[in-house]
């Protein structure tokens, strides 16, 4: 069996991110808020100051969540993540304005991300896609959401108190991608079947 997972609660020391290496599994408790593309525009075109308060030190977590009410507030039905190579063009300016402690998604980012991933002494945390029920059950309280109206469901941002959220790093702040070594990896293995 491998090594334990590592707990991090949140908002986490720059020293405990930049601890953190590509393969660690970790379990998150702590705030985790849900962005999406336009979400990300907003943040990039508009910087408002009105979302610090709920980002720094904060994880930003690419998911489009389901949600019904719940009484007066909401309850999270499924929170699994989606694609964030979407979010490129802006991850790394949000990262910087709103000195976010990382990013939760799948799949994987870009060098630009990974640059601003290590000069913020962030990370980016994979969770495992097509398991949203299951994530939905480390949520442990929909604090609120801010965005609804103009930006959706599954667009606005939704503050969540999540407690050993499961992800693994797989992309850290010393410039270490998971996603680069499996990309390089496969090319020269089809070079070698192809014998190239």
């Amino acid at each position: 069996m491998g090594k334990e997972a590592t707990k991090l609660r949140l908002p986490a020391s720059e020293d405990a991110l930049r601890a953190l290496r590509i393969g660690d599994e970790v379990l998150i408790s702590g705030t985790v808020v849900t962005a999406r593309d336009m979400a990300h525009k907003y943040m990039v075109e508009q910087r408002p100051e009105s979302l610090r308060d709920i980002l720094e030190g904060a994880l930003i977590y690419h998911c489009g969540p389901i949600m019904v009410r719940d009484g007066e507030g909401w309850r999270i039905v499924s929170a699994g993540p989606t694609t964030s190579s979407r979010e490129e063009p802006y991850q790394a300016d949000v990262l910087e304005n709103y000195r976010l402690g990382g990013v939760i998604g799948k799949g994987g980012m870009g060098e630009k991300t990974s640059a601003a991933l290590k000069k913020c002494g962030a990370v980016y945390f994979h969770a495992v896609g097509g398991a949203g029920t299951l994530l939905a059950k480390r949520v442990k309280k929909v604090r609120e959401v801010r965005m609804l109206e103009e930006f959706g469901v599954p667009e606005a941002f939704w503050v969540l108190e999540v407690e050993d959220f499961p992800v693994v790093v797989t992309m850290d702040s010393m410039g270490g991608s998971l996603h680069r070594e499996v990309l390089e990896a496969s090319a020269q293995k089809r070079k070698d079947l192809l014998g190239l």
